[in-house]
C-alpha cells in the first residue's frame, strides 16, 4: 500500500510524473489497490527511481472512480518530466477511528473503519504507543491505559488482527506501519479497549512507563503530580504488577525484581506503598502511594509477558 506508482499502459508498465498527479487521482489509485485512503503524495522519487517509460498522459480523475482506467487523460503538458519526478504514493486502509461503550469520546472499546466496514481491535497485536498515537488523533490527550473486553464490552462487526507498529509520536494511526503478520487466536473477548487522560477515568497520577531496552521490560516509573518517580520494591507484589503490564498492553507479568541502580537524571523521590486488588485499570485506580527520598533501597524492574 505505498511505493512508487507504476501504471500498465497498453502491455508496459509507465511510470507517472508527479506533476500529473494529485488527491483525486491518489483516492483512485488507492481504492483500486484496496488500501484504503491516500496518507501522502510523494514526489521526488520518494521511493526510488523507476526504469519504466514515463506516461505521456495526464491523469484526471473524479475521485470516485473504481479503477484508474475509468479516469479521463489528456496528453501531458509536462514535457520535461523524467525518473527525478516518479510519483510515490502512501495508502493506508484503516480510515476512521472511534471509541465504543466508554464514560465518554475519549474512552472506550477501539473500533477501527477499514475501507467501508468497522470492527474491533485484537488486544495481541495492540500496545500503548498505538494507544498514544490513537489518544493524539482523537485530540483526547495522551494514553493512559491499554484494558481488554471486561471493560467496555465486545464488540460485534469484523475482528482486526493487524500489527499497528507505532513508535508512538505519529500523529495518526494510519502514519504507523501496520503488518498483517500477527495469527493470533482472535475472538471478540480479546476486543482492546484505551482510556486516554482526556476521558473522565483517566487519573492522571498513575501513568506508567518501562525503562527498559525493550518496551515491555524495565525500571518501573510511575507519574505522579506530573513528576516521573521510580517506584520502591518494598511492599510491592505480583498484583500491582499484573495491573502496570496490563496497562501497558504488554500482557501478564513474567517476574519483578529489585535493582539498586539509581540514575542521577531521574527526581531524588520515590513512591511506594501501591496497593491493588488487581481489577484496575490503571495504577492510579490502586490505592494512593506515598512519596518519599530515594534511598539505597532496592527500585523495581518489571518482565511483562
Amino acid at each position: 500500500c505505498s511505493g512508487r506508482l507504476e501504471i500498465l499502459d497498453d502491455q508496459s508498465w509507465v511510470s507517472v510524473c508527479d506533476a500529473a498527479f494529485d488527491q483525486q487521482d491518489a483516492e483512485v489509485v488507492c481504492r483500486e489497490l484496496d488500501c484504503g485512503a491516500p496518507v501522502q503524495v510523494l514526489g521526488e522519487d520518494a521511493f526510488g527511481k523507476g526504469d519504466a517509460q514515463m506516461w505521456t498522459q495526464e491523469i484526471q480523475c473524479r475521485g470516485n472512480e473504481s479503477q484508474i482506467h475509468f479516469c479521463s487523460s489528456s496528453p501531458s503538458h509536462e514535457n520535461n518530466c523524467s525518473h527525478e519526478n516518479d510519483v510515490g504514493l502512501v495508502c493506508a486502509g484503516y480510515t476512521d477511528a472511534k471509541l465504543m461503550n466508554g464514560s465518554d469520546s475519549c474512552s472506550g472499546r477501539v473500533e477501527l473503519r477499514f475501507l467501508n466496514e468497522w470492527g474491533s481491535v485484537c488486544d495481541a497485536c495492540w500496545d500503548i504507543r498505538a494507544t498514544s498515537v490513537l489518544c493524539r488523533q482523537l485530540n483526547c490527550g495522551i494514553a493512559v491505559s491499554v484494558v481488554g473486553s471486561d471493560w467496555f464490552g465486545e464488540g460485534s462487526g469484523e475482528i482486526w488482527a493487524d500489527v499497528f507498529d507505532c513508535d508512538g509520536n505519529e500523529t495518526k494511526l494510519s502514519e504507523c506501519f501496520v503488518s498483517s503478520w500477527s495469527r493470533a487466536e482472535c475472538s471478540h473477548k480479546r476486543d482492546v479497549g484505551v482510556i486516554c487522560s482526556d476521558s473522565s477515568l483517566a487519573v492522571h497520577d498513575g501513568l506508567v512507563r518501562l525503562s527498559g531496552e525493550r518496551q515491555c521490560e524495565g525500571e518501573l516509573e510511575v507519574s505522579i503530580h506530573q513528576v516521573w518517580r521510580r517506584v520502591l520494591l518494598d511492599s510491592w507484589s505480583l498484583t500491582e504488577s499484573s495491573v502496570v503490564c496490563r496497562q501497558l498492553g504488554c500482557g501478564s507479568v513474567l517476574n519483578f525484581s529489585g535493582s539498586s541502580s539509581s540514575s542521577p537524571e531521574h527526581s531524588h523521590e520515590c513512591v511506594t506503598g501501591f496497593q491493588c486488588s488487581g481489577s484496575e485499570a490503571h495504577l492510579g485506580n490502586c490505592s494512593s502511594p506515598q512519596t518519599l527520598n530515594c534511598s539505597s533501597t532496592q527500585q523495581l524492574s518489571i518482565t511483562c509477558l
